[in-house]
């Protein structure tokens, strides 16, 4: 993992910072000498105490949606995105840092890199699930991919971060105005109301509310102001097995009973047309007195 990553951590146990790790080293270790295993996956797990009352997502619901990106059915997201940020860094000073809160397989934090200039900013993707953080760190492996719940205090230092993506992901709205740096830029993606309705009652969804939207706004007005909304449609052309991973890759997924949900797949036709339906909403911190 890159060293302007590593430089932005924190001790969960002692809140200082993280010894600059030599090559090779299989750990992290903070200056009060509290030791992190690197897990030969290349994930750090720093999740201390009683962990989380969340449950992260399986194997199977991983898998799942990796399966469905990979076939990019969401790239114009992922390149929006992209283009979003590497417009925000092209004025920032370096080095800079991309925080991927909720970042899954680390699908969208690789888009967002790729599109990035050679030298390119540093990251961290943080997850609770450890099955998604293990394709992540294949996927972004200069990264520091940790496991983390993104409901309590984030492991950053004040004022660390560039640009904080939250893309289907809790949002911790006053963590990440913590760590963002006077300037930097929070976006959020949600789904539309519209999201995938041509599949929602096969896929077993759930269902999205109507004031999505201002509820968002609502909820991040203490430390964030809206500065941007973009609604994003992206037509989409699905076979039963894209529509199985739908089913498999979102919230619903914890509950899907496989033989329904392979009953209603047998009699889907080879093709289904269907509309990915988001808003990407982009916030700056509000300036303290």
């Amino acid at each position: 993992m890159e060293i302007a990553a590593v430089n932005a951590l924190l001790c969960p146990h002692c809140g200082l910072s993280f010894n600059t790790p030599a090559p090779g080293d299989n750990a992290l270790v903070c200056a009060s000498g509290h030791t992190f295993d690197i897990a030969r996956q290349g994930y750090l797990n720093l999740l201390t105490g009683h962990g989380t009352k969340f449950v992260p997502d399986t194997a199977d619901m991983v898998g799942a949606r990796d399966a469905f990106l990979d076939a990019g059915h969401y790239q114009g997201l992922g390149d929006a995105l992209a283009a979003r940020v590497q417009a925000h860094l092209a004025s920032t000073s370096e080095p800079a840092l991309v925080v991927d809160a909720g970042t899954g397989t680390g699908w969208y934090l690789q888009q967002v890199l790729a599109a990035t200039s050679a030298r390119g900013p540093a990251a961290i993707g943080l997850d609770i699930s450890k099955f998604a953080l293990r394709r992540a760190a294949r996927r972004n492996p200069l990264a520091a991919n940790i496991v983390w719940d993104l409901w309590r205090e984030l492991p950053l230092g004040a004022g660390t971060a560039d640009v904080v993506l939250v893309i289907f992901a809790p949002r911790n709205a006053a963590e990440f105005a913590r760590i963002l740096k006077p300037g930097g830029m929070l976006m959020v993606v949600t789904p539309l109301p519209s999201h995938l309705a041509d599949i929602a009652q096969e896929a077993g969804m759930l269902g999205i509310q109507e004031d999505k939207e201002a509820a968002l706004v609502q909820s991040m007005a203490g430390d964030f102001q809206l500065v941007d909304s973009q609604e994003l449609l992206v037509p989409l052309e699905l076979s039963p097995a894209d529509v199985g991973n739908v089913a498999l890759m979102g919230p619903a997924g914890h509950h899907v009973d496989a033989l329904e949900l392979g009953r209603k797949l047998a009699h889907m036709p080879d093709m289904t047309h269907a509309t990915a339906a988001f808003r990407i909403s982009v916030f700056a911190p509000r300036t303290r007195a």
